[in-house]
């Protein structure tokens, strides 16, 4: 279970399969200061009708329509992070960007999940985008 957007922490996170997991904002810090490189791993619908981070790299974990496995994901994420760089993966709520990261660590890649993802868990109203996630931190992004 993820902890509470108010709780985020400010160090990684141990996780099963993969270096650990971070807050939206430690990710961007280390992706600023170069110590990491953006992956999404969301569908390109995804990207297209909900928003991108300006210069994240696209890395589909899943594609739509019928979010079936991405056949070229091992090759698109060994040409998207160089040789020894570390990977912060971003997906819609920080679960499929789980199981990339736990992928790439497979891969000999340090890999981190970024919590709470681009949109955050629901609220009581079925609406992302108001309890945690990249965009509700105000973190960079664009629509369209």
């Amino acid at each position: 279970m993820r902890p509470p957007a108010h709780s985020l922490p400010e160090h990684p996170l141990p996780a099963d399969g993969y270096a650990g997991d971070v807050s939206p904002q430690l990710a961007w810090q280390w992706v600023r200061a170069g110590q990491a490189v953006l992956v999404d791993v969301r569908s390109d619908a995804e990207r297209d009708w909900v928003g991108f981070v300006p210069g994240a790299l696209a890395v589909a974990w899943k594609q739509w329509p019928g979010m079936l496995p991405n056949p070229d994901f091992d090759a698109q994420l060994r040409a998207a992070v160089p040789p020894g760089a570390s990977v912060v993966l971003l997906c819609r709520s920080g679960v499929r960007s789980a199981a990339a990261a736990r992928r790439a660590a497979q891969l000999g890649i340090t890999a981190y999940n970024i919590l709470e993802g681009f949109e955050g868990d629901p609220d009581e109203n079925g609406q992302r985008n108001r309890r945690g996630g990249w965009r509700f931190h105000g973190l960079p992004w664009r629509q369209g």
